[in-house]
């Protein structure tokens, strides 16, 4: 009502500075988009120079002079992109598309609320995560070029590394910023704002998940940001929290006071980045559970089996960060308490597949474009994490430690599998944003050519791995066992750059369907949960009138019921004979 006795606003408070939790979603996914597209092409970059080392490439050669001298590409920029293609895909791209964009946008709307709980600490969120990702990229532009001592920024080496390094501690600190003002921002949305009737039992899986995400970036981010304003303090104001004493750098001695601990970063480092995995995956698991069950047209098998499986995950994850860390000479003690968890941990996996398999059992599948990526994330999370298994094992990690074999493994978690799930997800609620549907030809065109490509760039380096190619390898010819098997690194190359080609389409297809895709109504793939309820795009305060929630979130195939599916906020029409 007070809208009324308000001018409406401009298209810069309306779009750019807007407090609205979908616009802000929004802004969130097309920047996290853009920076997944970059980091991709940084990776391509890479590509050449691990299939042709020493060749000078065409094209790009000429753009970056400063990393490529006469074309040929130097060792310092190629660590820079290994570097920065590491930081951007997972801490500018995957979580603030998995978490900003999708959470953002759905929460609200699946709780029934009209807007997140503090809307200006949401935009805040994303300008800071926004000015994060700009320091990050302004560091290719200084002398010296971006940070170049890998996405784990490991001391001593990255203490004395060049200007770049500075640029990415502090980068780093907004992004984690960002994430925790987000993070608080889902928790206290999810637990006073839900509708009327809407229990915590009665909440879609998605939400569960990012609930539990948002509790891992709240207690797993806060010891790196200080683990990174130390190590900004060991480069610039000459600390020695991570410096020990004795260094020697180019036969000079350094003059170091204190007596630091490079090792002490690793576990600060790796008690985020363990839970930060989860924190990839599980509003990917979020998605794809809502996927199947609208394709499946039937109720979610175990939805409480679920829910108490992604809770243990979520806490499990703060106990196994050191399973990265038995490189480092750590006790048989430690060793087998950090095996036997990460052991433990993958049973909750294992139920989660599990439970979404079991859901397809009997079901009236649909075969649509979210469908079919869904699908396809579950055997792609599968090899991922079977693959892991050998990594959490002193015996069998000494030998596949910094080896091809891990990218291998992480990006089956990562690519194929949270990105994966993060198209079907894009493919999927589009129409809820935009009023239209992207294009199903082409989707299909982009799902295959993606699924073919990414197979046969990670697939391939199990096998590197196997061989023992070890991996930030700037020439992978230099050693023999990497020179016997270079014909793979070609391949991949092909792949890789296939598969950018097949994210052209995406990228074509998302933003031609905002004016040539199919028009839809207002619930197009008949579900049940709240958002699906909402006027399409929804309006400011997302609902026209407050939902008032009467079932659970997946109630299809109800016998007696006129049509396959009930909304949460619908009542039962089925006659009392059938009751």
């Amino acid at each position: 009502m007070s809208e009324a006795h308000h001018p409406e606003p401009g298209f810069i408070q309306k779009y750019i500075f807007s407090v609205d939790h979908k616009v802000i979603g929004i802004q969130y996914g097309i920047t996290s988009l853009v920076f997944l597209f970059l980091g991709f092409c940084l990776m391509m970059l890479m590509r050449w120079q691990l299939a042709f080392p020493g060749e000078a490439m065409p094209l790009a050669g000429k753009i970056f002079t400063n990393g490529m001298p006469g074309g040929v590409m130097l060792p310092e920029f190629y660590n820079s992109l290994g570097a920065m293609h590491g930081t951007i895909m997972i801490f500018l791209g995957v979580v603030p598309l998995g978490v900003g964009a999708f959470g953002n946008y759905l929460v609200p709307l699946m709780v029934g609320a009209p807007d997140m709980a503090f809307p200006k600490l949401n935009a805040a969120s994303y300008w800071v995560y926004f000015v994060g990702g700009m320091i990050m990229l302004a560091s290719f532009f200084i002398p010296g070029g971006a940070a170049n001592s890998g996405w784990t920024s490991y001391p001593p080496l990255s203490v004395i590394a060049t200007a770049g390094q500075t640029y990415w501690l502090v980068g780093m600190v907004f992004l984690i910023t960002s994430s925790l003002l987000g993070s608080v921002n889902i928790l206290v949305t999810i637990i006073q704002l839900r509708a009327p009737g809407l229990s915590f039992f009665k909440l879609p899986f998605f939400v569960w998940a990012q609930f539990v995400t948002s509790f891992l970036l709240l207690l797993a981010f806060p010891p790196l940001e200080a683990a990174g304003i130390l190590q900004l303090m060991d480069r610039v104001a000459g600390t020695s929290f991570f410096m020990p004493s004795g260094l020697v750098v180019s036969n000079t001695p350094m003059e170091i006071a204190g007596g630091g601990n490079a090792i002490l970063w690793q576990h600060l480092f790796w008690f985020l980045a363990h839970p930060e995995v989860y924190v990839l995956i599980l509003p990917a698991i979020g998605i794809i559970t809502e996927i199947i069950v609208a394709n499946t047209r039937k109720p979610l098998y175990g939805y409480k089996t679920l829910i108490y499986s992604v809770i243990f995950l979520g806490l499990m994850s703060f106990l196994v960060w050191a399973h990265h860390m038995f490189m480092t000479g750590m006790g048989t003690t430690m060793s087998n308490f950090f095996q036997v968890t990460t052991m433990i941990i993958s049973i909750p996996s294992v139920v989660i597949l599990t439970v979404l398999i079991i859901t397809l059992w009997g079901g009236s599948i649909r075969f649509n474009v979210p469908m079919l990526f869904a699908l396809t994330f579950l055997p792609m999370f599968a090899i991922g994490g079977l693959t892991g298994l050998p990594l959490g094992l002193t015996a069998s990690d000494i030998y596949f430690h910094d080896t091809y074999y891990v990218i291998g493994h992480f990006h089956y978690v990562v690519a194929p599998g949270s990105l994966f799930a993060l198209f079907a997800g894009i493919y999927y609620w589009y129409p809820k944003a935009a009023g239209r549907k992207m294009s199903s030809f082409w989707g299909k065109v982009h799902f295959y050519g993606s699924v073919v490509s990414i197979n046969l760039i990670f697939f391939p380096m199990l096998f590197q791995g196997l061989a023992g190619l070890n991996r930030r390898l700037y020439d992978p010819t230099f050693y023999a066992n990497g020179a016997a098997i270079q014909d793979l690194n070609v391949l991949i190359s092909i792949a890789a750059w296939s598969l950018g080609a097949f994210q052209l389409i995406f990228i074509a297809n998302f933003f031609l369907s905002m004016k040539f895709g199919k028009k839809v109504n207002d619930n197009p793939w008949e579900a049940t949960t709240l958002e699906w309820q909402t006027p399409t795009p929804p309006p400011h305060g997302n609902f026209l009138q407050d939902p008032v929630v009467c079932r659970g979130p997946y109630e299809y195939s109800v016998p007696g019921e006129a049509k396959d599916y009930l909304p949460q906020n619908e009542e039962s029409t089925r006659s009392e004979q059938v009751a």
